[in-house]
């Protein structure tokens, strides 16, 4: 609960940002010099590029929190056998061997999203970022019968 009051935090403070830059942007413009004109409509381009990464980020969460729920409802989320160094840090060889067996599971069922997801899963575990977040785009397409890519 934590993390979505802090990202609901983060994303209201940016929309005021981009409103605020949006409205430099409309000042600039307003000046009516070539040089201004031109600032202000590059500045007017920020904040269209920020929503636009807002809202990809804001539907990939809530897609991916809504595959977790209906896997949670089946009771196939993958199970924490992860070991931790004494601070609480995935040990990297043990998140090694659950990766290993969670792309093997992966490999043996390619269209099913369910191990797509837990092999998103897998890859942040080992701190893969990107490619969990391939994996768990794969997933929700895989899901919601969307094509998809095959380098993903």
């Amino acid at each position: 609960m934590r993390a979505k009051i802090v990202y609901f935090a983060l994303a209201a403070v940016l929309v005021v940002y981009f409103v605020l830059v949006g409205s430099r942007g409309v000042m600039l413009i307003q000046q009516g010099t070539a040089v201004t004109v031109a600032f202000g409509a590059a500045v007017l381009v920020l904040p269209f590029i920020g929503a636009w990464f807002l809202y990809q980020t804001t539907r990939f969460a809530r897609d991916a929190n809504r595959l977790a729920r209906e896997l949670d409802a089946e009771g196939g989320l993958p199970v924490d056998e992860l070991v931790r160094t004494p601070g609480g840090r995935i040990d990297r060889d043990s998140a090694d061997a659950v990766f290993a067996k969670r792309k093997a599971e992966t490999e043996d069922a390619p269209s099913d999203w369910r191990a797509w997801f837990r092999l998103a899963v897998a890859y942040h575990d080992a701190r893969d970022t990107p490619r969990a977040r391939k994996a768990m785009q794969r997933a929700i397409a895989l899901h919601d019968g969307r094509p998809v890519r095959v380098d993903a």
